[in-house]
């Protein structure tokens, strides 16, 4: 198990991968929920009721997609790696 400043030291992109891994084995449908609430292209969305509203597009979703594989993160990108380090911290084994 790695500690959490081992965690730090890795990239985004191994981060993300090994959060997504270790989600996908658990089915832990929770955590990708909790990580798509945070991206900013969710943000945006909420701000027009969510993907249902009319406003929501394809545009949006292709940005969501984006966004949850770790391209476009801005300035959400320490708060990201955070709950990935988080998570692998407090799951794996």
């Amino acid at each position: 198990m790695a500690s959490s400043a081992e965690l730090d030291a890795l990239d985004t992109e191994t981060l993300r991968t090994r959060a997504f891994e270790l989600a996908r084995s658990r089915h832990d449908l929770r955590f990708f929920w909790d990580l798509a609430k945070h991206v900013p292209a969710a943000a945006g969305a909420a701000a027009d009721d969510g993907f249902t509203a009319p406003g929501a597009s394809i545009s949006d979703l292709i940005e969501l997609f984006r966004e949850l594989r770790g391209e476009h993160l801005g300035d959400a990108e320490p708060m990201i790696r955070a709950h990935f380090i988080d998570y692998l911290a407090r799951h794996q084994s």
